[in-house]
């Protein structure tokens, strides 16, 4: 396994830079130290995500019934499209509704670290497959090891970022931002097409051999 490619691929796909205009929308009418606790928990939470992905998403998906090929090339449909998405300057995981539920939350008071922030601003269905086609490439245990250890680094800086929130959307402003997160989504689209075509070619072997010939 390429170790470094899981890291590159979450962190395009989390793209907490991204998410940094809701952070700020949602937590707009708290104070300090709220929008403090907001960032912790959410960077906390995104990283249960991504670890549990890494050492449980395996065992789920054979409880299921599914085939590793089957989910991969789910998961590179789901990376596709979240590429795309952010192509169009959008959070990956995002969708008008949950932008929506996000808005009464903050209007009722309630926290918005978990929903929607976490899930799905952050991490969802896309980081969720990714980490589990990556944890079936593993041979050594020190090698899960390590994608939980991504986690770890992402959420770190999710942590960071949030907490800088305002001083990375005075500096960069929505242009950049957004630009941040079309970059972003091209390396995700890219990395989408390779899974995919992996998962295409497990599940119809003469795939390779006509695209060998």
């Amino acid at each position: 396994m390429d170790i470094f490619k899981p890291f590159v691929t979450l962190l395009a796909i989390v793209n907490p830079i991204g998410v940094v205009p809701f952070f700020i929308h949602f937590t707009q009418s708290m104070r300090g130290e709220e929008r403090r606790r907001t960032a912790r928990v959410a960077a906390f939470s995104a990283f249960v995500v991504i670890g549990v992905s890494a050492l449980a998403g395996l065992k789920i998906i054979e409880f299921f019934g599914i085939s590793l090929a089957s989910f991969q090339v789910g998961g590179g449909i789901l990376l596709l499209i979240s590429g795309i998405q952010m192509l169009n300057a959008q959070p990956a995981e995002t969708r008008p509704e949950d932008v929506r539920e996000g808005n009464s939350k903050a209007n009722a008071g309630a926290s918005v670290a978990v929903v929607p922030l976490t899930i799905p601003l952050l991490t969802g269905p896309a980081t969720i497959s990714t980490m589990v086609i990556y944890a079936d490439k593993t041979t050594h245990w020190w090698e899960q090891g390590v994608l939980v250890g991504y986690g770890v680094v992402v959420a770190l800086v999710t942590w960071i970022v949030f907490s800088a929130s305002g001083r990375i959307s005075r500096v960069l402003g929505i242009t950049g931002i957004n630009i941040t997160t079309r970059l972003m989504g091209l390396i995700l689209a890219a990395v989408a097409v390779e899974l995919l075509a992996g998962g295409l070619v497990k599940l119809f072997p003469i795939l390779a051999s006509t695209i060998g010939g």
